[in-house]
Order: structure tokens, then C-alpha cells, then sequence
């Protein structure tokens, strides 16, 4: 059987309108607003519509309770007070007897002239019961009453108790009557009539339902032609956030930056708020092109005085190297305690030399000078390295994982060697004694691979990214006894970046991977900044 499959969640900003892009919501507002304008002005329409028809409801039922009170008020023929007068038929009577004094108008088709069709004529009988029902007009000038139910005669009856109209339901299958109760002008007889609100209701209906039609239709076009008018007016906006992600693609860490976008002097209008935001953007970017440029002044003469200074020193300290080592081969008896000084004075004066030599590389390196493009066989500068390391720290473990086939890269050789040299040195000073040390070369497409792994105690989670920084030291443990100058894996970083290459690490307890990616082809070489990330390489085997 399938496996279910689970409906995907909708992204959260939909599911609020805080969340909605501000076109959509523009847009809906805009609709909604329309929305509750239509609904006022239709409900406003059709209560308008229903007092009229209801009016003149009420006045047809007066117009026709007052002529079918006539007729209900004709003389009886057999008082002698009114003989000779018109009469009018007899009211039928009720299964008790005859019905109240009176005539029957129900049989006089000209008693319904001017009333609208199917009227409800009720009377009332000797007991007190109703009797009547509908009138048809029948094509032959005729009447036709279908009687009432029972049901239809009590709530006639229940809710029709005065001469104020009132509008009764008097069943399923039929319209309602606005009905009312009147009495005859002599007060002998009592009788009910409605007019029916079929029509009204007809019209009501026809009404709302023209109305919503045109209040949707309206909603349509102003939602279409509100989205292209709000799509138009926002376009500055659109340009106004273009010009903020070209800066923010601008690689703005290092070196000299041309910081030359900006807003199109069309979309700084300080009239419109499109054209503020523009405007300030300017500003603000103005403001960061000359901080820019000062940082990118003061970055230069510190790499200048960096260079010119590791320059200058390297002369001094030969010669104090070489006057230290002069005196400690006199032939001239030395005392132990000067032999001593001395061994420190050259010891020092060597770990100088390391660190004028180590800072006169990157700022070769920042100032962009470009590195030799030769083949360099990663297999063998493995091999020298790990031999050279091994002589270094005898007492740790040192493997090599080395492919078959020789792994090939286009750079410089001896910055290269200076890159595993440093990853080893770093492994070997900063893990036990008896560690393993393996160095691993491998490819990926389009990219050779050089790993160092080491089973130490791994490094700090806090110093993971900073670990490429100049001066970055893991803990107090790492003493320049040890000869640790901080810059190690800055010029590895700096030597790789140059080369078009990444390095990362990934550390935990027990385990430590240095892995360096530089692409098979020749590349470009990049200027280093002087403040690194750690990015995140895969594992390789």
C-alpha cells in the first residue's frame, strides 16, 4: 500500500496578514474596504427597497380591507328598514349553524377590483371559528377559494389580533400575507384579509442577488486594476531594493571596494516616501563608501608598516643570530652562564626571524602579489611533509592515505608545502604524545582534497571560528616555548585563498579534521582578508 502522503505546511508568514508582501496587502485592504462599502451601500439598497414594497403592501391591504368591508357591510335584505336597497349573498354558514349576519363578498368578483391576486379573506363564524381561504381569479371573471388548513386558520388567528399589520407565514408551500383584522362599520362582523408578499419577495431577492453580482464584479476589477495601479506605484521600491541587494552582494571585507551603486536620482524624491527611503539609502551609502575607503587607507598603511617593518627587521636579527653563534664557536673559553645567554639570545632571535618571516608572507599575500602557477604533485609534498614532521615529533604516530594514481594541482609548490607544514606542526604541538597523525590526499570533482586528522582532545566549540585568525590561540597551554606564533593557520588560510581554495575544520573530542580544497584547474588568485570564517567542507572517504 502507498505510504500516505502528508500535506506540506504552509509557510508561517501566510498564515497572518504580518506576513503577506506589502502589494498583497495593499491589495486585500483595498478589496476589503470595497467589500464593506458594497455590503453598506446593498444592505442600505435593499432595506430601502423593502420599506417601499412593504409600504405599499401595507396600503394595498388597507385598499383592500376597505372594499371588502363594504361588501361585508351590505344590508341584509330581509331588515324592512332597507328594503329596496342592494343586498348581497348570504355568508355560507359553519357546520353549527348559520354564519354571523351578513353577505357573502367572496361572490361578488367586482368586491376584488384593484386587489392584487390570491388574497386571504377569513370571517369569522358563530362559534368563533374562521372560515374562507385563498381567492383565485378565475379567467371567467369568477372566484375560487381553496380553504386554509387548520394549522394556517389558528396561527391566522394567534398572531393576527388587531387592525395593525402583520406578516404571517401560514405555510411551507406558501408565500407570506401581510395580514390584518378589521371589524365592519355597524361592529356586528369580524373579518381577516391578506395580501400576499410573493412579489415583494421576488423583488427583494432579484434585487440582493443583482446587487451582489455587481458588488463581486466591482470587487474583481478593483482588485485586478488595484494590483496593477499598487504593482506601478511600487515599482521605485522595487528599484530601491535592487540597489540595496547589488551592495549587499559587494564583497565588502577586504580590499579596495567601488562602492558605486546607487538609487536613481528619479526614486530620491523627497515628496513621496519611496523617494525618502531612497534618498537616506544614498546617504547611508555615501557614509559607507568613505568609511570604506578609510578603513581601506588604514588597512593599507598597516600592511605597509607590516611589511616594511618585517623588511627592516630580518637584517638586525641575522646579524644578531650571526653574532650569537659567532661567539658561542670562539675558540676562547666561555663561561656556562654565557653560553647560556647566548643560546637563548640565538634561540630568540630565530623564533624573531619565524615570526618578521611569517608576517612578511601575508602581507605579500594581502598586497596581492600573485604566487608561482606550476604542477605540484600532492602526493609527493605529502610524503616530504610527513617525513619532515616525523623528524619534528618523533613520538607521535604518523600515516599517510595516499591514492593510487598521483594528485595533481596547479600552484606554488614551496607555499603549498609551507600549508601541510603548518597543518602537521599544529597537530603535532597541540595533541599528546603517541597521537596519530594522518595525512590524507584524495579528489573530488573539479577539486583536489587535502586532509590532516589527528585524534587529539579536538578544539574549543568557541575558538572553531576564529581558528583561521591571525594571532588566534587555542588556550594559555600554548606557550612560544612551544613555538606557537598564532599565524600558523592564518598563512594557510591566506596561502589557500590565494590559490582559489577553501579550508575548514571540524573538531570534536577525540577527533580533528583540517581538510584544504583547491581546484584542479588554474584559478585566479584572490586576496586574502585579514579577518576569516570557517566554512563547513564534507568528509572525504
Amino acid at each position: 500500500m502507498a505510504a500516505a502522503v502528508t500535506a506540506r505546511p504552509r509557510p508561517a508568514r501566510w498564515r497572518s496578514p504580518a506576513g503577506w508582501p506589502l502589494r498583497t496587502r495593499l491589495v486585500a485592504t483595498m478589496i476589503a474596504l470595497l467589500a464593506v462599502l458594497g455590503l453598506v451601500v446593498g444592505g442600505t439598497a435593499e432595506l430601502y427597497v423593502y420599506k417601499t414594497l412593504h409600504d405599499q403592501a401595507v396600503k394595498d391591504l388597507q385598499e383592500a380591507s376597505k372594499r371588502l368591508g363594504v361588501g361585508f357591510d351590505c344590508p341584509d335584505p330581509a331588515d324592512p328598514g332597507h328594503a329596496g336597497q342592494r343586498s348581497c349573498p348570504p355568508l355560507p354558514s359553519g357546520p353549527d349553524g348559520p354564519s354571523q349576519a351578513g353577505s357573502n363578498p367572496l361572490a361578488d368578483r367586482r368586491m376584488f377590483n384593484g386587489i392584487q391576486r390570491d388574497p386571504i379573506v377569513l370571517w369569522m363564524l358563530a362559534d368563533g371559528t374562521l372560515s374562507g381561504g385563498i381567492v383565485h381569479f378565475a379567467d371567467n371573471f369568477g372566484l375560487k377559494t381553496d380553504p386554509l388548513s387548520a394549522t394556517a386558520l389558528a396561527t391566522v388567528h394567534n398572531k393576527v389580533t388587531g387592525s395593525r399589520s402583520v406578516e404571517v407565514n401560514v405555510g411551507s408551500d406558501l408565500p407570506r400575507y401581510l395580514m390584518t383584522k378589521q371589524t365592519t362599520r355597524s361592529g356586528d362582523r369580524t373579518y381577516y384579509v391578506g395580501v400576499s408578499l410573493k412579489n415583494m419577495d421576488a423583488t427583494l431577492l432579484a434585487v440582493a442577488g443583482f446587487t451582489g453580482c455587481v458588488v463581486l464584479g466591482a470587487l474583481l476589477i478593483a482588485g485586478w486594476a488595484g494590483a496593477l495601479i499598487v504593482r506601478r506605484t511600487l515599482q521605485p521600491l522595487d528599484r530601491v531594493a535592487a540597489t540595496a541587494s547589488r551592495v549587499a552582494e559587494l564583497r565588502l571585507d577586504r580590499g579596495a571596494v567601488q562602492l558605486a551603486q546607487r538609487v536613481p536620482e528619479s526614486d530620491t524624491d523627497p515628496r513621496t516616501e519611496v523617494g525618502q527611503v531612497g534618498a537616506a539609502l544614498n546617504r547611508m551609502l555615501d557614509h559607507v563608501g568613505s568609511a570604506l575607503e578609510a578603513r581601506h587607507a588604514s588597512e593599507m598603511q598597516v600592511r605597509q608598516f607590516v611589511a616594511d617593518a618585517s623588511h627592516e627587521l630580518r637584517t638586525p636579527l641575522a646579524a644578531i643570530r650571526g653574532y650569537a653563534e659567532l661567539t658561542r664557536r670562539s675558540r676562547q673559553p666561555i663561561p656556562d652562564e654565557v653560553a647560556h645567554v647566548l643560546g637563548r639570545v640565538e634561540s630568540e632571535a630565530k623564533r624573531m626571524t619565524t615570526l618578521v618571516e611569517d608576517l612578511l608572507l601575508l602581507a605579500r599575500l594581502d598586497a596581492g602579489r600573485p604566487l608561482a602557477q606550476d604542477p605540484v604533485d600532492l602526493t609527493m609534498l605529502a610524503v616530504d611533509a610527513t617525513s619532515d614532521a616525523h623528524a619534528a615529533g618523533p613520538r607521535h604516530y604518523w600515516q599517510l592515505d595516499l591514492p593510487d594514481e598521483p594528485v595533481t594541482v596547479i600552484g606554488d609548490g614551496a607555499r603549498l608545502h609551507q600549508v601541510l607544514a603548518n597543518l602537521l606542526a599544529n597537530a603535532r604541538t597541540h595533541t599528546p604524545e603517541g597521537s596519530t597523525v594522518t595525512v590524507k590526499v584524495d579528489t573530488v570533482p573539479d577539486a583536489a582534497v587535502l586532509q590532516v586528522i589527528d585524534n587529539g582532545p579536538g578544539i574549543q566549540a568557541e575558538l572553531v571560528p576564529h581558528i583561521f585568525e591571525r594571532f588566534a590561540r587555542g588556550d594559555s597551554s600554548r606557550s612560544r616555548a612551544a613555538g606557537s606564533t598564532g599565524l600558523g593557520l592564518s598563512i594557510v588560510h591566506a596561502v589557500v585563498t590565494s590559490h582559489g581554495g577553501k579550508v575548514g575544520v571540524q573538531s570534536r573530542p577525540g577527533q580533528t579534521i583540517f581538510t584544504v580544497m583547491l581546484p584542479s584547474a588554474p584559478a585566479s588568485p584572490v586576496v586574502p582578508s585579514a579577518e576569516h570564517h570557517t566554512p563547513y567542507l564534507p568528509r572525504v572517504g
